[in-house]
């Protein structure tokens, strides 16, 4: 029988996978790590001894605890965290601890003279959206003024799954997508490197090859072999960054597919048919930002998050539910399942009370750091009950605002997938899935980056032969199913949830 191996670098845990060819799990692991963060708004890794090592580590304990031989493995693909920057030299070592993704801030006074170099209307065009910290150019420009020596010795400035691929081969490559969204305005539209643009920043030759997310790049080399316990010639593709991995894993990988991850905050993507511009709703919903290629061959995906999903409950929780965290400490029941059972007691509405889930300001869809939280309607009759189920309302129309923007641009979902960890409170779910009006999907346990990465190690290697086929592939889920009475009440006390940011906001902007 032939497998398929994907690993994944998170940011403060990996986790390998390999599945067989009916693409069921056969042997599941991961491993924690660390993250440094040598001073305020700096945020790095030892791609050494973290990635690679763990790379390492987790094949070999698969290996050992499946009983798979190596030479079983038809292809491996490899994820990791998205937008990073990690100069090598010309065997593929690191020459300093990697600049993590978009938590790293200190390139922001390279993000501010570009704005002020190009101007507003060139950074658009160049960038697709203001310079922030999450855009990686900014960072080799970091390096290029404050470690010149560093950056004139790099060979190749790579992100984290680049690396982990030419660690495995010996080839310096980034997917196209990938790397046509973070590296901006490195490349150009057909994923060729931009000379003239790029030379501001680096030399031409210092950046990766692209290449289709699951292109076989080349083969396990014999030092890497010997290292992780691989075959020497096992196929490699060319990996991804882990929330594209992910989604993928789950299922997004054809034009009209919504995904939402439920975790500490809400994050989105959607997969489209066309490159979608910014949009401001004139109904007073929100904006979306611009959208950008997606790694799925022909399709676009629009990207971002809010502030608050998980967090919100968490402050429920520490508020109104102490005393079962403590219980929970002693080894009793977990507290947001006593939460999620109280939840469902309560009926949808939340018997008049509202709450607006802006804790920590708001990203998507309102892009107000200002913006703060709100409960509207509270009575002597509401208990602790009511607030938790209008905290997960709260999550929810904030779903439903997404898709409303969505609709407005003439791009309704036809499928809803969610995951993350907040998709164990299924009372959450069924809110979820009543407001949006649609069915809703939630995917297996197992459905994750290293699961997704296996999926496309299989594409790579002819196993599957086209993403739809992937998604076909794929477990069913569970699928929640809306009720139509409970979908009208909603989508009546949505504009009610809408205005109250609006009529409200200048106060907030106030009070912050």
């Amino acid at each position: 029988m032939e497998y398929f191996l994907g690993i994944d670098i998170g940011t403060h845990a990996s986790r390998g996978m390999l599945i067989d060819q009916n693409f069921a799990v056969a042997a599941d692991c991961s491993v924690p790590h660390g993250m440094e963060n040598p001073r305020p708004g700096w945020f790095e890794q030892d791609a050494e001894a973290v990635w690679w090592k763990d790379f390492c580590t987790l094949c070999r304990r698969l290996l050992e605890r499946s009983g798979i031989r190596p030479g079983q493995i038809a292809c491996v693909g490899a994820s990791a965290l998205g937008t990073d920057c990690l100069p090598v030299d010309r065997d593929f070592r690191p020459l300093r601890p990697a600049i993590l993704y978009g938590i790293d801030a200190r390139a922001d006074a390279e993000a501010a003279w570009l704005t002020r170099y190009y101007g507003a209307q060139r950074v658009q065009q160049l960038f697709g959206h203001p310079i922030c910290s999450g855009d990686t150019a900014t960072k080799i420009l970091w390096l290029k003024n404050h470690e010149p020596a560093i950056w004139a010795g790099a060979a190749w400035f790579l992100t984290g799954s680049s690396f982990l691929t030419a660690r495995l081969t010996g080839r310096a490559v980034i997917d196209r997508a990938l790397g046509k969204g973070s590296f901006r305005p490195l490349y150009r539209p057909d994923g060729s490197v931009w000379e003239e643009e790029c030379r501001l920043y680096c030399r031409p030759d210092q950046i990766a090859a692209c290449l289709p997310v699951h292109a076989t790049v080349g083969t396990v080399t014999p030092e890497a072999a010997r290292q992780t316990g691989l075959a020497a010639g096992t196929p490699v593709i060319t990996g991804t960054g882990d929330s594209t991995a992910e989604a993928i894993s789950v299922g997004l990988v054809e034009a009209g597919t919504a995904f939402f991850q439920y975790g500490s905050s809400l994050y989105y993507y959607y997969c489209t048919d066309r490159l979608v511009d910014s949009y401001v709703s004139p109904a007073g919903n929100g904006a979306l930002k611009g959208g950008k290629e997606f790694s799925v061959p022909g399709t676009f995906c629009l990207g971002d998050g809010t502030n608050a999903a998980g967090t919100l409950t968490r402050w429920v929780r520490d508020l109104l539910y102490p005393q079962e965290a403590a219980a929970e400490r002693q080894g009793g029941e977990n507290a947001y399942a006593v939460m999620a059972r109280e939840a469902a007691a309560v009926p949808p509405g939340s018997n008049g009370l509202m709450m607006l889930p802006y804790l920590y300001g708001e990203r998507s869809p309102l892009q107000d750091p200002a913006a703060t939280a709100m409960l509207f309607g509270l009575k002597g009759s509401h208990t602790r009950r009511e607030i938790n189920r209008a905290a997960l309302e709260a999550v929810g129309y904030s779903t439903l605002q997404h898709l409303i923007l969505f609709d407005e641009l003439g791009l309704p979902p036809r499928r809803l997938i969610t995951a993350g960890g907040g998709t164990r409170n299924r009372t959450w779910m069924q809110i979820v899935c009543d407001m949006a009006g649609m069915e809703l999907t939630v995917p297996a346990p197992f459905q994750c980056s290293a699961y997704g990465d296996a999926m496309l190690a299989a594409l790579g290697c002819g196993a599957l032969d086209s993403f739809a086929a992937l998604r076909r592939a794929l477990p069913p889920g569970t699928v929640f199913r809306p009720d139509a009475g409970v979908h009208r009440l909603y989508a009546e006390q949505y504009p009610i949830f809408r205005d109250l940011y609006l009529a409200n906001r200048q106060r907030m902007h106030a009070l912050a």
